[in-house]
């Protein structure tokens, strides 16, 4: 597989990618640093220098501080996520439905990727073209939703869509050549998907990441508020 170019982007352009060290996010922070075009890639986690964890409100702030005066940025990937944890497995039933694994799941997968976008769309390039991008999943759209399950995992996907999409009203009226966009990635092998697909069900962490740039580099500013599949097909809400 040849590691995709964002020919889109400026010569030179920087690139910041959040939660960097899971699967999806590893595999667009090496893809952005082995593109000859991008000049500087940095990965930021809960055990990075700044640390940014999304429990944190405070390190989200401090670490979008640190690198604005690094920038401007061009390419924003946010790819940190949660489909289970400590509080147990996606609910299959209305009867599973706990506080605690409700707030848990909307804490990860809407309330820190909104902090992210409040903080971190400000840095991007205000007269160059830059993109940002929210990792979502198909199971949050409304429209698409047959099956039913996985309650507090959509309702926090469809929300980040929502915040997703508001912003990029906002976020149009001063960086008028930003896209932003949120992004289902497909099924990829990750601890994430694994007690759901097994270890070898989904593709590999490195080909949903190519995808998803490749999808970024040929959006232009018209799909700014949009959500993607990889393959580029747009998705309902």
């Amino acid at each position: 597989m040849s590691t995709p170019s964002l020919q889109s982007l400026p010569n030179g352009y920087r690139a910041l990618v959040i939660g960097a060290t899971g699967a999806i996010g590893s595999a667009f922070l090496a893809q952005l640093q082995a593109d000859p075009r991008c000049a500087l890639a940095v990965g930021l986690g809960r055990h990075t220098i700044p640390a940014l964890d999304m429990d944190d409100e405070a390190t989200i702030a401090q670490a979008a501080q640190y690198f604005k005066t690094q920038g401007p940025w061009h390419c924003i990937i946010h790819a940190a996520g949660m489909l289970h944890g400590p509080q147990g497995q996606p609910e299959k039933r209305l009867g599973q439905l706990t506080y605690a694994q409700l707030e848990a799941t909307f804490r990860t997968n809407t309330f820190g990727p909104a902090l992210v976008l409040a903080h971190f769309a400000p840095l991007l390039a205000k007269q160059e073209r830059s993109v940002l991008a929210v990792l979502s999943a198909k199971v949050g759209s409304i429209g698409d939703n047959r099956l039913g399950g996985w309650y507090s995992y959509r309702a926090s996907k469809a929300a980040l869509n929502m915040l997703l999409k508001t912003a990029s009203i906002e976020v149009a009226r001063t960086h008028p050549l930003a896209v932003l966009v949120a992004l289902h990635p497909g099924t990829v092998n990750s601890a994430l998907s694994a007690p759901f697909n097994g270890a070898q069900i989904g593709r590999a962490a490195a080909d949903a990441a190519s995808d998803m740039l490749q999808v970024l580099d040929g959006l232009g500013a018209e799909a700014t508020g949009g959500f993607y599949a990889y393959s580029g097909g747009a998705l309902p809400w």
